[in-house]
């Protein structure tokens, strides 16, 4: 794992404006060193000055602790050793100052003019000292070793520090700057995975409606029509024998068709797809599992529009008076397109079951160029018979159902009464040739 910057930052915390305890102990241990040479250059130069030496040491030892304030003030630490610089005092000073501006934040037209400055003062001092010591000790080496040496000093004392100083400092900023961008990228991540965990919760949400819906369609009308039978047989077993035994043959039937249904849709969904690996994030999981899902219920073997007739036939066999009518060339659709079309014929037929049983209904398939229409419209019940005698219960989820299928096809779902008394379930889904 990485160091962020927040982290960093909460891990700081040293006295004053020192970010660290180690940095005011580093800062403290040069400042004493630069005081004490400073006061020990400050005997000479009380004695060239011709002042007590007590107060050229004095002298030094404040002028050297200004390296404390390094990191707050680098402006004052180097204007105060160019100050000394003509007292031959300072060189720690006067090194450590221009590394410690050369490498903080401040304009580059500042720093350029305070070394400049730096420059010409230690040019001009060992200049001085060159040449007296040349003339004390009468050495002929040629004038132009005193310009040299007065360069070369200034330059060795001036350049390396300010030109280490702009490499450390540089390299800071690249540093922070590369950790703000691990910071946002951290952030970043967090997003998207708060977001890719929203979006799995959706996925599974949807699933879990489209597999109960699944679920609804083929449970609901099988055992509607079995409890429709159920209730005939109840009433035929005494009086028609051979009716009753056909209604039991029926009701079998139908109950091991709507275990059929069932057992190759959940054999599908335990199957699923292929097992998640390990380290693979939560996130992901879900988003897997719901496409796993999502595929288990295509993959399921639906039925076609070609088991209409069977479908109108069990609805007939229940004692329903149902007339199915096909318009326009019949061909074939997608399966997606097939099962939609077949379980909102199945629903309404079920809806006829339980709410007006005995009711005359009308089952329209149209095949048009660009879209399949169906229709299922039922009469008004007889007297006695708004509802169905075997009392089947209604969880209200069939219309919604039937509408979100149709309506995530791009087709058009209506359904309401009819001005005879009666109810109809109309339905268009736009069609390609398969």
């Amino acid at each position: 794992m990485t160091t962020t910057g927040e982290e960093l930052a909460g891990a700081r915390g040293g006295p004053l404006w020192w970010s660290r305890r180690r940095s005011a102990v580093f800062d403290c241990g040069l400042a004493l060193l630069s005081a004490v040479e400073c006061a020990v250059e400050g005997v000479p130069f009380a004695r060239d000055a011709g002042v007590p030496v007590a107060v050229g040491v004095v002298f030094g030892l404040l002028a050297g602790s200004v390296l404390v304030v390094r990191r707050q003030w680098p402006i004052a630490v180097v204007l105060v050793a160019i100050a000394i610089t003509p007292a031959q005092m300072g060189f720690l000073m006067g090194i450590v100052g221009l590394y410690t501006l050369a490498a903080s934040e401040l304009p580059r037209r500042i720093i350029a003019s305070l070394a400049g400055m730096q420059l010409v003062g230690t040019l001009i001092v060992t200049f001085v000292q060159v040449r007296q010591g040349m003339d004390q000790g009468h050495q002929t080496v040629g004038d132009w070793f005193i310009p040299f040496a007065a360069l070369a000093t200034s330059l060795g004392l001036t350049a390396p520090p300010v030109l280490l100083g702009l490499y450390v400092g540089a390299r800071r900023r690249l540093m922070e700057s590369l950790r703000e961008r691990a910071d946002s990228l951290e952030r970043e991540l967090q997003l998207l995975a708060e977001r890719a965990e929203e979006r799995a919760e959706w996925a599974r949400n949807e699933e879990r409606t489209r597999i109960a819906r699944e679920m609804h369609d083929v449970v609901a009308h099988r055992v509607s029509l079995m409890v429709v039978h159920a209730a005939a047989l109840q009433a035929v077993a005494r009086k028609d024998p051979e009716k009753a035994v056909r209604n039991a043959a029926l009701v079998g039937d139908m109950g091991r068709q709507a275990l059929t249904e069932l057992r190759e849709m959940l054999g599908v969904l335990r199957s699923g797809g292929p097992r998640e690996r390990a380290g693979v994030p939560l996130a992901a999981v879900g988003v897997a599992a719901a496409a796993a899902a999502s595929r288990a219920v295509e993959e399921a073997e639906g039925p076609s529009l070609e088991e209409l007739e069977e479908l109108v036939g069990q609805s007939a066999a229940a004692g329903m008076v149902v007339d199915l009518s096909v318009v326009g060339e019949v061909r074939a659709y997608a399966p997606e397109i097939e099962q939609t079309a077949y379980r909102v014929v199945q629903e309404a037929l079920t809806n006829v079951h339980k709410h007006a049983a005995g009711a005359k209904t009308y089952v329209r398939l149209a095949h048009r160029v660009a879209e399949i229409a169906m229709q299922v419209e039922n009469e008004p019940p007889p007297e006695g018979g708004s509802g169905s005698s075997a009392g089947l219960p209604s969880g209200g989820n069939g219309l919604v159902g039937m509408k979100e299928r149709v309506v995530g096809l791009g087709g058009v779902f209506v359904s309401g009464p009819t001005d005879a008394g009666g109810f109809r379930v109309s339905a268009v889904i736009p069609s390609a040739a398969g």
